[in-house]
């Protein structure tokens, strides 16, 4: 009888230890840019095209910095509670810049600017 109470602990201790992983939040390296339309950067000029791509340079780090430390919440809350705090809305906007980034740099590709 006492082994078997022993086992179900050691199972419901690992379980728990597992459980910790759930619902982590994406690193950052990991989310990739969701995908948008050239369109929006037809119109542009060389000159404003870099300033969009510096303006979207500036929010992708902002957005990773906000990433990490959630993971860092998360890690910490997943270690006394048994789960992280998934991702947030950090997470769709860093996708959603990076797809940004993208169509400018085909903008600017197709425009013959210079990077």
């Amino acid at each position: 009888m006492k082994n078997q109470l022993n086992f179900f602990v050691l199972v419901i201790t690992i379980g728990i230890m597992l459980a910790g992983c759930m619902n982590m939040p994406t690193h950052p390296s990991q989310i990739t840019g969701s995908y948008t339309s050239g369109l929006n950067y037809k119109n542009f000029t060389c000159d404003e095209i870099a300033a969009e791509m510096a303006s979207l340079a500036r929010r992708e780090n902002q957005l990773i910095i906000a990433q990490e430390q959630r993971i860092k919440t998360s890690e910490i809350q997943a270690f006394w509670w048994g789960y992280g705090q998934g991702d947030g809305v950090e997470a769709s906007e860093l996708a959603n810049v990076r797809g940004e980034k993208e169509a400018v740099r085909k903008a600017m590709e197709s425009k013959g600017c210079k990077q």
